[in-house]
């Protein structure tokens, strides 16, 4: 089907569809509206369940829930990226340069690095702990935090714990030694304990606090350490005798730092890596000590925490700021939570009762459920509901990165994913059933003229055509005719391609088929009567060297067929494509040779109906061949018109090459003069008749657009008058008023020619206002344009 025909299709296709047959698609008509009301009755049922499974979920508080929601808050995190913590909190790190450099130098030289002895192999003597707090309470620090429990005597050098101890003495007021809740496993069960420094070390006013942190069911840490005992009194029973606080708790106590009231439980991580780390045996070393670290000026009022953080000391976890790969250092840990609680930042649920988080869950998925039900077409609901969903993780974001509160986020969200793929499953399965549908009706009336306009408008019915064409070729029609190639998928009847077997060297032919919709008697006999005279008519037609030869007509299998001359050549609309401009003399003698052609045609009472460039061939001689005259277009027409039938009205046409009264159904001899005209202009133009605008007499707008001489511009626009009365009311009138045009131009290049040849001067001919400048564009103009120009 030609492109142009496109637009004139129904734009409901299965409502167009229904209309090939009454009964049996109006039985299909019902069912699908059933079946699609029953969609639409599941999309809301599957909502309303997404919406009532999401609250239940997050009122029942079960590991899935919680582990979904931690991997929320692990995403902002991760999104958040680090920020600046407190500079009031330093690691002293026990790391890998702590652990190894320190004893390679005391072996190399024992004696000038004697005070590495302490240091010369990992666990450090308690020496060493004694020596770095001395020098960081001397330094000015405010706190000193050891992450390590020393929680067994060193029995073979017992001075070795009276210098940790006579240390502890002196400045235990600010010293914090941490605890750790221990299990054991025994014949009778498991069973914990609270593991806590030696009682040599607990002297004075030394600080000790609890360094453990609960695991959440992620295995990741999200709750500050003082949640651990709370959690293992509710879930093992267990309460040591000796209540202690949290390290975090104790270190912040010893610094005598007064925080605000904790509001939640959760620990504000700042980033790893983010606190400042420097060497543990930078302390004991001379040079760094005075160089580096300012001889210990850089610990002046700040709480300083020791601890592991190389690899071998197996002191790494899992944290909620960092993906399930990466891990935290124990102190690392400490020295966020301490920060947390310093800075009043520790995170909390934003709705900690779990029968209101569920109706928050229900009435923010129910509500935006609602919202989206607005709309009526399914894909629409899901972008939408899509769209609220994230919306909804943007607003839990922002609400936890600006006011350290936990809304629920990822349950609603993943509701609302479900409510958006309800809709768009029950979408999805309606379209499915309308497509069957349509595929069943254009398989059953494949030959209608509406079946083809369907499937030459939609890409992917376009396998129906391919099955039709394996289907059909190699048939043999009337003992001779051998179809070769389905040749029109959007025409008003089926056309082939096929070879005439009884001629020598089996040449090609054009095959038209008609198949009455309706097969009773009284209908084919109508058919068969209308398909007869309009047989004859074509026969008659087609004695014209530019109209296809009738070769023969038929019925079989009560279907009609007609057989014309294949025209070898291409539809001059390959000669028109959009924003090509054609000189004025090429489009003057194209209009003539259709003028021609055409007033044979109105002579013998026909009117084409349907002329447009795809149904011009221009032939390997150079003419214009009209093609495609609508006989069975017409014989279609008045059998759908029977009373018998459903009563619709057909336009035979193309829209913007149709007039107004061939629209409705009232062509003129006058139509097809319009549609001549239409093709004059678009090849002036280089626009398709619908690009053109109208004025408010609906008249077209169109000489702006194009190089014309004033004579062809008038002749022309006569020939598109909306009123067909005003119109050339023949072809051969306006035959007449071109080849007066083409005459006088002669006239005019002769009398110039022969000026030109009274002077020695070399001149260029002189133009009147009515003669055609050159056009703009220097597009190539196809091969029988350039021979026109020749010809004058």
């Amino acid at each position: 089907m030609a492109e142009e025909s496109k637009s004139t299709l129904p734009k409901n296709y299965v409502s167009a569809a229904n209309r090939l047959s009454s009964k049996s698609t109006k039985t299909t008509a019902t069912a699908l509206a059933r079946f699609s009301k029953q969609m639409t009755r599941l999309g809301h049922l599957l909502a309303g369940t997404s919406a009532l499974s999401a609250a239940l979920l997050s009122a029942s508080g079960l590991g899935l829930t919680q582990l979904m929601e931690s991997q929320a808050l692990s995403t902002f995190y991760q999104m958040r990226g680090s920020v600046a913590p407190p500079e009031d909190i330093v690691i002293l790190a026990i790391d890998d340069q702590s652990t190894s450099t320190p004893g390679q130098y005391y072996q190399a030289d024992p004696q000038q690095y004697a005070y590495f002895e302490p240091l010369q192999k990992f666990p450090y003597k308690r020496e060493a702990y004694a020596q770095v707090i001395d020098k960081l309470m001397k330094a000015g620090a405010r706190s000193v935090a050891l992450d390590v429990v020393f929680d067994k005597a060193n029995l073979e050098d017992t001075a070795d714990d009276q210098k940790l101890q006579q240390s502890l003495q002196r400045y235990g007021d600010k010293v914090t030694l941490g605890a750790l809740y221990e299990s054991f496993e025994t014949h009778q069960g498991k069973f914990w304990q609270l593991s806590q420094p030696q009682a040599q070390f607990r002297t004075g006013s030394v600080s000790i606090g609890s360094v453990n942190f609960p695991l959440e069911v992620d295995g990741k840490i999200h709750r500050l350490a003082s949640e651990f005992p709370k959690l293992l009194a509710e879930n093992e029973g267990f309460v040591p005798a000796d209540k202690i606080p949290s390290f975090d708790e104790a270190v912040l106590g010893a610094a005598n730092v007064k925080y605000p009231r904790s509001k939640g439980d959760r620990l504000y991580f700042y980033g790893a890596g983010t606190f400042e780390h420097i060497p543990f045996w930078y302390v004991l070393d001379p040079e760094n000590w005075n160089s580096y670290l300012q001889q210990g000026k850089i610990f002046k009022d700040k709480i300083v925490l020791i601890g592991a953080t190389d690899k071998l000391s197996n002191d790494y976890h899992a944290v909620a700021a960092a993906p399930s790969s990466e891990q935290m250092a124990g102190v690392e840990i400490h020295a966020n939570a301490i920060a947390t609680l310093m800075q009043g930042k520790a995170i909390a649920q934003a709705i900690k009762n779990p029968f209101l988080q569920g109706l928050f869950v229900l009435g923010l998925v129910g509500g935006c459920a609602l919202i989206v039900t607005r709309s009526k077409r399914g894909i629409i609901r899901f972008f939408a509901m899509s769209a609220l969903a994230t919306i909804w993780g943007g607003i839990s974001y922002s609400i936890f990165l600006y006011n350290q509160l936990i809304l629920p986020t990822t349950v609603p969200m993943m509701a609302m994913g479900a409510i958006g793929l309800s809709y768009l499953g029950t979408e999805v399965a309606k379209e499915k059933l309308r497509k069957s549908q349509l595929v069943n009706i254009l398989q059953k009336y494949a030959s209608n003229h509406v079946a083809q306009e369907i499937i030459s408008m939609q890409d992917d019915l376009q396998d129906l055509l391919l099955q039709r064409e394996k289907a059909i070729a190699g048939k043999i029609l009337d003992g001779r005719y051998k179809i070769v190639k389905v040749l029109g998928s959007g025409g008003f009847s089926e056309t082939y391609i096929a070879e005439d077997t009884r001629r020598p060297q089996n040449p090609l032919c054009v095959v038209k088929q008609l198949k009455p919709g309706n097969t009773k008697s009284e209908s084919l006999e109508i058919a068969r009567r209308l398909f007869k005279s309009e047989a004859e008519t074509l026969e008659k037609l087609g004695t014209h060297p530019q109209i296809p030869q009738l070769l023969a007509y038929f019925e079989e299998d009560e279907e009609f067929y007609l057989i014309q001359e294949y025209i070898i050549g291409h539809p001059l609309n390959q000669e028109l494509p959009a924003g090509r401009l054609i000189p004025e003399t090429a489009v003057i003698e194209m209009l003539r040779d259709l003028l021609q052609t055409l007033a044979f045609v109105h002579d013998n009472g026909k009117i084409h109906r349907d002329i447009k460039p795809s149904n011009i061939m221009r032939r390997d001689d150079g003419k214009l061949v009209l093609i495609d005259f609508g006989a069975v277009k017409e014989v279609t027409t008045q059998l759908l018109n029977n009373p018998e039938q459903t009563a619709f009205t057909i336009g035979i046409g193309t829209k913007g090459y149709a007039p107004s009264e061939q629209c409705f159904g009232r062509p003129q001899y006058s139509s097809d003069i319009y549609a001549v005209g239409m093709i004059g202009i678009k090849a002036l133009t280089g626009k398709h008749p619908h690009e053109l605008d109208r004025d408010e007499e609906e008249e077209l707008k169109w000489i702006d657009k194009a190089n014309v001489s004033h004579a062809l511009a008038q002749i022309l626009s006569k020939m598109v008058l909306d009123d067909f009365k005003q119109r050339y009311q023949s072809a051969s009138l306006a035959l007449e008023a071109l080849d007066e045009l083409r005459s006088s131009k002669q006239r005019h290049y002769e009398a110039s020619t022969l000026s030109l040849e009274d002077t020695d001067t070399p001149t260029t001919p002189w133009l009147d206002e009515d003669t055609p400048q050159p056009p703009s564009s220097t597009s190539i103009l196809p091969r029988p344009f350039d021979k026109f120009e020749r010809k004058n």
